[in-house]
């Protein structure tokens, strides 16, 4: 067990720490929940042991580190609010780097898990992750079959082969992506649910998305949410719901849209609304937006734009 003040010292420093001493204080803590181990050279685990209900998070160093609190996202979502914990455990898989968690010790651990019947610990397991690490959380969830997957804006495959119109990410042409847990689309056979955010207008998220098929496979488009959809679930305050309804056993394709309607009361969203709807040819549109914007928040880009529609409907 680490020190109550160690580990507060390490909280405080971690803002301005450099990797290495990030990395050391994420350590501790992370013995301090369960465990940290680390898995190769650009990988490590971290274990929150705390009750039956599992929550994998696929993470990068470099989100973890642009997040308010600089720690794991997966503890922020098990560590639940002030009114207490909510009771659940969370393995981190974290890649240093952008590997696609591509490597021999990634795959050895989830056999260990597997074979020491880790996954079978628990009453309910989620996978969660957001692009390179929603394709982690969908090639790994084959290590726990019955799970629930939630993965935004994944990519199914970088294998030239399968995917090689997408080529937004050419460090990782010469990564081999058809050996062990390679093609997530094959991986998720077992899961219970998988649930696939994308913005359509991102074309090579769509395409992934379009690999992905399956009794078990919701498609849940969100259009004109730009291409960090995981961050703007969160500043709507979206996500943690998601994570708790899945991990209730509650999560389909239904309470999910209905979550989404938040994004009516999310004023980047709105915006981007603003900006595709013309003035002089939508003139009632952009009235009724604007007059609905400006009713409940003070916004002068749109009290201009309501103004702009008035003018244009007073001269019709």
């Amino acid at each position: 067990m680490q020190d109550d003040t160690l580990i507060e010292e390490h909280r405080f420093d971690l803002t301005e720490a450099k990797q290495y001493d990030w990395l050391h204080a994420i350590d501790d803590m992370g013995e301090e929940r369960g465990y940290f181990e680390n898995l190769g050279e650009d990988h490590s685990a971290i274990l929150t042991d705390a009750g039956p209900t599992l929550i994998v998070t696929f993470e990068t160093i470099d989100t973890i580190r642009k997040g308010a609190n600089h720690t794991p996202l997966g503890w922020s979502l098990v560590d639940g609010s002030e009114e207490g914990d909510t009771g659940w455990s969370n393995l981190c898989i974290m890649a240093h780097k952008e590997t696609w968690f591509r490597d021999d010790a990634v795959y050895a651990y989830f056999d260990r898990l597997v074979d020491d019947g880790f996954f079978e610990e628990y009453d309910q397991v989620v996978f969660y992750g957001a692009g390179m690490c929603g394709y982690g959380a969908a090639a790994f969830s084959v290590a726990a079959p019955g799970a629930t997957v939630i993965a935004i804006g994944a990519q199914a495959t970088l294998d030239t082969a399968r995917a090689g119109w997408d080529r937004r990410f050419p460090e990782m042409r010469r990564a081999d992506f058809t050996d062990r847990y390679g093609y997530a689309p094959d991986m998720i056979e077992a899961a219970d649910a998988v649930y696939l955010l994308f913005n359509p207008a991102v074309v090579d998220d769509y395409m992934h998305a379009s690999l992905f098929s399956g009794d078990n496979t919701h498609h849940i488009p969100c259009p004109r949410m730009g291409q960090y959809i995981e961050t703007e679930l969160w500043s709507m305050g979206v996500l943690p719901g998601l994570i708790t309804q899945a991990a209730r056993g509650e999560l389909d394709r239904v309470s999910l849209f209905q979550a989404l309607r938040a994004r009516r009361k999310h004023l980047p969203y709105l915006r981007v609304i603003l900006d595709r709807i013309n003035v002089s040819t939508h003139p009632k549109r952009v009235a009724a937006l604007t007059r609905y914007v400006t009713s409940h928040w003070s916004a002068p880009r749109f009290r201009r734009a309501l103004d702009q529609a008035n003018k244009v409907l007073e001269d019709a």
